[in-house]
């Protein structure tokens, strides 16, 4: 079993949680809570490192439900995208890493902290479900390698999650995944490598148009 914590909100700890799960581990989850959570209850501390003897890991030769930037430039549109970044950061009012500031066209502002009540744990999973619902995802959301379906007489789209890094939209795959949403395709480089790619930006609160 691997339990992965972090101090932020679980946006770096669901990163480790995707890679493994993604290739195949499926005894691997995310502290709710993180470190927070644990002091909160009285959980020991130590600065010592713990050394774990070898043992074998039998992982995917290859990645799954990842989409990478070429591809989605194609299906801008016809995806649902979401940018778990900060508002801010989306909007394109600060930008402290990459040179371009604000989002990749048609992208939701969907910031993964959104997925956390008051207490820094996650939200239950109605409230989860909720949400994504808000932003365009339901039962009929899919994330998938294939074409767009139809269910019902309303097209299924599938569901890309993004950040700035690939890190924190993990945080949202983890989110729809305890909502009960199909899993979304990750874009692993993200804003940083769609900015440095000279593609078109949009800034601003609205989605804006695929170019």
């Amino acid at each position: 079993l691997v339990v992965a914590y972090d101090d932020a909100g679980g946006g770096v700890a669901a990163r480790l949680w995707w890679m493994l799960d993604n290739l195949g581990h499926r005894r691997v989850g995310v502290l709710d809570g993180g470190l927070a959570a644990w002091t909160a209850i009285g959980g020991p501390l130590t600065t010592e490192a713990p050394a774990w003897p070898p043992a074998s890991l039998h992982l995917r030769g290859r990645w799954s439900r990842v989409i990478e930037r070429d591809e989605l430039r194609r299906r801008l549109g016809r995806v649902t995208l979401l940018d778990a970044r900060a508002p801010e950061r989306y909007r394109g009012e600060i930008e402290p890493i990459d040179p371009a500031a604000g989002h990749i066209p048609t992208a939701l502002s969907a910031p993964f902290t959104d997925n956390l009540g008051s207490d820094g744990r996650f939200r239950r999973p109605s409230e989860l479900a909720e949400r994504f619902q808000e932003l365009g995802l339901g039962v009929g959301g899919i994330a998938g390698r294939g074409s767009e379906r139809d269910r019902g007489g309303e097209a299924e789209r599938i569901v890309v999650t993004s950040c700035g890094s690939g890190t924190n939209a993990c945080h949202n795959a983890l989110a729809m995944r305890l909502a009960g949403l199909p899993d979304p395709l990750l874009y692993p480089g993200s804003f940083s490598d769609w900015s440095r790619s000279g593609l078109p930006v949009a800034s601003g609160p609205e989605p804006g148009e695929p170019a």
